[in-house]
């Protein structure tokens, strides 16, 4: 999700959740402790320069449980960051506390927002010698006589 997207469903929202991949939701007394830009500069292993820039929301619990961030408090940090820091429209990085940080994607489900997996991968196969992963025999192929021919790459 772009910080475009994110504010377009604030104006529509009257609170807002956050709920993390396994369904729970993020303890409603949460707060926004940042939103920044984040950039990294790196090499892969294929020796390619690269360079990613995301928005980071870092989301936090405290002992506060009198308090509610509303979806114009959440609005006004986010516009006061675009001013602020020059953040563009970007796709945004969700940090959270759980057995350490961790980081997330986000999306919207037209209620609460999904805090979204993210994985690792290699961004240079092709130069590092790593084999595309070969197609795998489904065993309907096995009864349908489908099989694995020679030279097909599914074995």
């Amino acid at each position: 999700m772009k910080l475009s997207e994110i504010k377009n469903k604030l104006e529509q929202l009257e609170t807002i959740a956050f709920q993390l991949p396994n369904g729970e939701l993020v303890p409603n007394h949460f707060h926004v402790t940042e939103v920044g830009k984040i950039t990294k500069h790196f090499i892969d292993c294929g020796g390619t320069v690269r360079k990613e820039e995301v928005v980071n929301f870092q989301l936090w619990n405290a002992n506060d449980y009198d308090h509610r961030l509303h979806p114009e408090k959440l609005m006004h940090i986010i516009e006061l960051s675009e001013k602020t820091l020059g953040i563009e429209d970007l796709e945004i990085e969700v940090e959270y506390q759980a057995d350490t940080i961790g980081k997330f994607g986000l999306d919207f489900d037209g209620t609460n927002f999904l805090l979204t997996s993210k994985q690792t991968d290699c961004l240079a196969k092709d130069n590092c010698g790593i084999p595309a992963e070969k197609s795998k025999l489904q065993f309907s192929d096995i009864e349908t006589g489908n099989s694995c021919e020679p030279g097909s790459g599914c074995c």
